[in-house]
């Protein structure tokens, strides 16, 4: 009887170690996921969304800019 209740006691100890270090590992999964989403989301994405912006300001342009010059046309059909 006291071997039942011992191991019992064993396997449940062994159980809650498992249960601790799986679910350590996934925390620190977690948290390594927020990390990054986090760096992503404030740090690269305000310089992506700047870049962006100034692209587009600077592609702004007259519609003769647009244009092929004749020579530049010439070139690319070929002739």
């Amino acid at each position: 009887m006291i071997v039942a209740l011992l191991s019992l006691l064993l396997m449940g100890l062994v159980g809650v170690v498992v249960v601790g270090i799986a679910l350590a590992i996934v925390g620190t999964v977690i948290a390594a996921v927020f990390g990054v989403a986090s760096f992503l989301l404030f740090k690269v994405a305000p310089l992506l969304l700047i870049g962006w912006v100034v692209v587009k300001l600077l592609s702004r342009s007259p519609s003769d800019r647009r244009r092929l010059a004749d020579a530049d046309r010439r070139w690319l059909d070929g002739e």
